[in-house]
C-alpha cells in the first residue's frame, strides 16, 4: 500500500532540460538571474545521493591535502535523508570517516540543564553511530554551560574550530524564513556564535521534528560569519513551501532578512534543490524569460497570466507588441497572432468557472469542469480538522448541498489539541451550574468537576491534557463542527467524525500514518461510494496534518482505482485559509456571491473555540474567517483582472488523478 502520494503529486510538468541543462552555453542562459550555484534534482532523494557524493569528493581532496576533513553539520528532516546516503557510501566502503572532524552547527540551549533536546543526538541517532568517526572528532556546544559565561564558551567553540584548520564545509539546510543554522531573519555576515532566542516558527518546528513539548527557546548557533568562512558550503531545501524563500536567496538582493541570501558573497556555495523547492526560481517559473520553451497548455497560461500582470492589460487587450516587449514572441510565431493566444487562454479560464461544482444536471457539460451526470451524486467532503470544510470550501459546500446531492462530511481529526483551556472551562462551569438545576449533580459529576478545575490550575506549560480534558475538548469541537453542518443543511446522519488515530496523542506532535488510520477511511468510502471526493491539497508541509489526512484518502484512491466506481469518481483537491491554488493550475473555480460569503463567514464562526483564544493562529494575527474571505476575494479580482466576469469571491479546485502504478 502507498501511504506517500501527496509527495508524488506533480501539478507541472517541469521539462528536464530546465535544470539539467545540455551544456554549459544553456546552463549559463538559464540561470544568468541566479546569483547562488544552484543544482536542482527532480525530487529530493536524487538530490541526497547527489549532496552525498558531493560530501564524499570533498572529503578526499580535503584528506589527500592536509590529512584531515573538518565537517559542520546541521540537523533536520532535510539532512537525514542525506545522512542516510552517506551511511550507504560507508557501508558499501566508498569512504572513510576515520579522519574527520566534526562540528555541531547549532543546538538548543538550556541554561545548564543537560536533559533537553540535543541536535547532536539526532545526527548521532542518523549518522553517526553508524559510521568509523573518532568519538574524540565530534564537538558541539558545551550545554552545561551557565548563561553568564555562554559568550566566552562560544568563542572557545570558534577558536576549537580555528585551532583544527577551519571547516572544509559546511552542510546546512535553508529554514521557511530563509535561516542558516538558527541565524534568522536580521543575522548579518559578520553574526558570531551566539546564544539566540528562538522564534515562535523555530519552536514549532522543534516540537513537529523532534516529538517535544514544550519547545526549547533558546539556542547556541555559528554565526553567519562561522558558516561564511568555511571553505566549501552546501545548503539544501526540499518541498514547494521553501520556493518562495529560494527564489528570494538566489535571485534577490543579499539582505540579512532572508539569511540564505548571503551565501551569494561566498565564491564556493552550492545549493541543492528538489524540482517544488525550485519552482519560483525565473528557469522553473518564467522560463520565457532566459530560454526557448516547450510550450503547453498550462505554461501558456501561465506566461499570458504573468503578462497580464506585467502590462496592466486584461487578456483580451493584450497586443502582438506586448508579447515581444515581454519575450513571449515564440507564442506568436506557433499561433499566428496574439490574439490566437488571447482567446485560447481566455476561453480556457472561463470554462473553469461554474455555479455547479457537483456538475448541472441535463446541460451540456462539455466545456464544464464537473460532469452534469449521475444526478445526484454522492459527495464526500474530507475535512482534516473539524473547520477545514468551511474554512476552505464553505461556499461550494452549501452550493452542493443546496443543488440537492448526497453531501457526507467526514472530519478526519478530533482537532482537541487546538481547544483553549479557557475554551474547555467556559463549558465546565455552565454544567456546574445547570447540574442542580437538571438533576446531574451527582457525586461523580462532582468528583470530575474537581478533578478538571485541580488539573487546569495546577498545569504547566507543555503538560499533556487528560484524557477527561483530551475528551471534552473533542465533544466542543464536534458539537461547533455539526453546528455548521446543521446551518449549511446537511443531513446529521451524513457527519462523520472518524477521529484517525494518528492524531490521538495528546501532544502537539502527532503519529505516524498507520493501516488503522487508512482502514477507518476505507470503511466510509465503500459505504458511500462517492461520485466525488473533496481533499485538502496543502501539499507544503511533509509532516502536517493536512497531508497525513490526504495521504489516508489517497492511499484508499490508490487501492480501489481500477474499481468502475473509483473511476467514475472525480477527486478535487482544495487549499486552506493561507493560501490559494496558482491560476495556472485551477481547473475549477466556483463564484459565491456577497451573500455566500457572508453566510460563509456565519459558519466558519460556529467554531468558536477557533477565534480570538486558539492556540494555532500562529503569527498572522487575521482571524480564520478573515484570511478566508481575503483569499477568495484575491481570487476573483485576479480573474476579474484579467477581463473574466467580476464576482465578489471564488473558491479555487484542483483535480487529483490517481497516480499510475510503479514499474
Amino acid at each position: 500500500m502507498r501511504t506517500n502520494l501527496s509527495s508524488k503529486i506533480k501539478l507541472d510538468s517541469i521539462p528536464s532540460r530546465y535544470y539539467d541543462p545540455a551544456d554549459e552555453i544553456e546552463l549559463a542562459a538559464l540561470t544568468r538571474e541566479e546569483k547562488i550555484d544552484t543544482r536542482i534534482y527532480e525530487n529530493s532523494a536524487e538530490g541526497s545521493e547527489g549532496i552525498a557524493e558531493h560530501v564524499v569528493h570533498a572529503l578526499q581532496r580535503a584528506e589527500a591535502k592536509r590529512g584531515k576533513f573538518v565537517l559542520a553539520l546541521g540537523a533536520g528532516n532535510s539532512l537525514n535523508s542525506v545522512y542516510a546516503d552517506l551511511v550507504k557510501l560507508y557501508n558499501a566502503g566508498q569512504v572513510s570517516f576515520k579522519n574527520t572532524i566534526v562540528f555541531n552547527i547549532c543546538d538548543y540551549y538550556y541554561d545548564g540543564n543537560v536533559d533537553g533536546l540535543s541536535t547532536i543526538d539526532e545526527i548521532n541517532e542518523n549518522f553517526l553511530k553508524f559510521i568509523d568517526i573518532d568519538p574524540a572528532n565530534v564537538h558541539t556546544f558545551n550545554s552545561k554551560c551557565p548563561r553568564a559565561q555562554v559568550g566566552a564558551m562560544c568563542r572557545e567553540y570558534e577558536a576549537l574550530i580555528e585551532n583544527v584548520g577551519g571547516l572544509d564545509l559546511c552542510l546546512c539546510q535553508v529554514g521557511s524564513q530563509g535561516s542558516l543554522g538558527l541565524n534568522e531573519a536580521g543575522a548579518t555576515a559578520s553574526s558570531i556564535c551566539r546564544l539566540v532566542l528562538l522564534s515562535a516558527e523555530q519552536r514549532q518546528n522543534a516540537v513537529s521534528a523532534y516529538k517535544v513539548d514544550p519547545a526549547p527557546t533558546t539556542a547556541l548557533t555559528l554565526g553567519m560569519s562561522d558558516i561564511l568562512a568555511s571553505r566549501r558550503i552546501i545548503a539544501m531545501a526540499w518541498g514547494e513551501n521553501r520556493a518562495s524563500v529560494v527564489a528570494k536567496a538566489v535571485e534577490g538582493p543579499v539582505s540579512p532578512n532572508v539569511p540564505a541570501s548571503l551565501l551569494q558573497t561566498h565564491s564556493r556555495t552550492t545549493l541543492v534543490l528538489d524540482i517544488n523547492a525550485a519552482e519560483q526560481l525565473t528557469r522553473i517559473s518564467h522560463p520565457w524569460l532566459v530560454t526557448s520553451c516547450e510550450w503547453n497548455d498550462k505554461l501558456i497560461r501561465r506566461a499570458i497570466v504573468w503578462l497580464c500582470q506585467q502590462t496592466g492589460k486584461p487578456i483580451l487587450k493584450l497586443t502582438n507588441q506586448d508579447y515581444n516587449d515581454h519575450g513571449l514572441g515564440e507564442l506568436l510565431a506557433i499561433f499566428g497572432s496574439g490574439y490566437n493566444v488571447n482567446i485560447k487562454v481566455f476561453n480556457e479560464l472561463q470554462h473553469t468557472i461554474t455555479g455547479w461544482p457537483g456538475g448541472k444536471p441535463n446541460a451540456d457539460d462539455t466545456y464544464r469542469p464537473e460532469r452534469a451526470n449521475p444526478y445526484p451524486k454522492r459527495v464526500i467532503i474530507f475535512s482534516p480538522h473539524p473547520d477545514d470544510d468551511v474554512i476552505s470550501m464553505g461556499g461550494t459546500f452549501k452550493r452542493l448541498v443546496d443543488q440537492g446531492h448526497d453531501v457526507h462530511v467526514a472530519y478526519e481529526t478530533s482537532g482537541n489539541i487546538a481547544v483553549g483551556d479557557e475554551d474547555m472551562m467556559r463549558y465546565i462551569m455552565v454544567n456546574d451550574y445547570i447540574a442542580p438545576i437538571f438533576g446531574f449533580d451527582n457525586e461523580n459529576f462532582k468528583q470530575k468537576s474537581r478533578e478538571i478545575n485541580e488539573f487546569v490550575a495546577n498545569k504547566q506549560s507543555g503538560d499533556m491534557d487528560s484524557q477527561d480534558i483530551r475528551t471534552l475538548k473533542t465533544m466542543i469541537r464536534q458539537a461547533e463542527a455539526r453546528s455548521a453542518c446543521m446551518f449549511i443543511g446537511m443531513k446529521p446522519e451524513n457527519v462523520h467524525f472518524l477521529r484517525l488515530p494518528f492524531y490521538e496523542t495528546g501532544a502537539i506532535k502527532k503519529g505516524d500514518l498507520t493501516i488503522k488510520d487508512i482502514e477507518i477511511v476505507r470503511e466510509l468510502i465503500l459505504s458511500v461510494k462517492p461520485h466525488q471526493i473533496f481533499v485538502a491539497g496543502d501539499l507544503a508541509d511533509p509532516h502536517g496534518t493536512h497531508r497525513v489526512c490526504t495521504d489516508a484518502v489517497f492511499a484508499v484512491v490508490d487501492e480501489f482505482k481500477d474499481e468502475e466506481w473509483m473511476k467514475d469518481c472525480r477527486i478535487w483537491m482544495y487549499r486552506g485559509a493561507w493560501a490559494e491554488w496558482e491560476i495556472d493550475h485551477i481547473e475549477m473555480a466556483v463564484p459565491i456571491s456577497p451573500e455566500e460569503l457572508r453566510f460563509k463567514r456565519n459558519s466558519i464562526l460556529k467554531h468558536q473555540s477557533q477565534m480570538e483564544n486558539a492556540p494555532f493562529l500562529g503569527d498572522d494575527d487575521r482571524l480564520f474567517w478573515q484570511r478566508a474571505e481575503e483569499r477568495n476575494r484575491a481570487t476573483a479580482q485576479l480573474y476579474s483582472s484579467l477581463g473574466l466576469a467580476e464576482y465578489e469571491a471564488m473558491e479555487a479546485f484542483v483535480q487529483y488523478h490517481p497516480i499510475p502504478d510503479e514499474e
